[in-house]
């Protein structure tokens, strides 16, 4: 289980850096939305590190529930909202600006997380038929 936890665990900080180089990178480079798969790739992954013995579905659920929630709350606006929103913090974690794109943008990434997550479990399967 600590093995699997490490594994999640790498996969996610290579998105995250992936994801705040994308952000740096956007528009000269790489399209705006792949940040936003990235996101969503990161949210299944920092769920499945945390919730390692919870099924793949309960994972894909919470996700989506995440990222979309997260998503529709930006149509709410008020000042303290949207000062945090100003904060870097606030920018990665709640988002600015209300895009239905997004949306489908995070539901690709957390279906990435699915391949991930099915990827990792034939290789382990494979190289470990006893544990498995």
């Amino acid at each position: 289980m600590v093995k699997a936890r490490l594994i999640y665990l790498s996969i996610l900080i290579v998105t995250v850096i992936a994801g705040l180089l994308s952000r740096e990178l956007s528009s000269s480079v790489v399209p705006l939305f792949v940040g936003d798969i990235l996101w969503g790739l990161a949210v299944f992954l920092l769920l499945k590190f945390i919730f390692i013995r919870k099924p793949l579905g309960f994972i894909v659920i919470i996700s989506l529930i995440y990222t979309w929630v997260t998503e529709f709350s930006q149509l709410y606006s008020a000042p303290w909202i949207d000062n945090v929103r100003q904060t870097l913090f606030g920018k990665l974690m709640l988002g600015e600006t209300f895009l239905l794109a997004d949306i489908v943008s995070y539901t690709i990434g957390i279906g990435l997380g699915v391949l991930v997550e099915l990827s990792l479990r034939k290789l382990v399967t494979t190289m470990y038929p006893k544990e498995a």
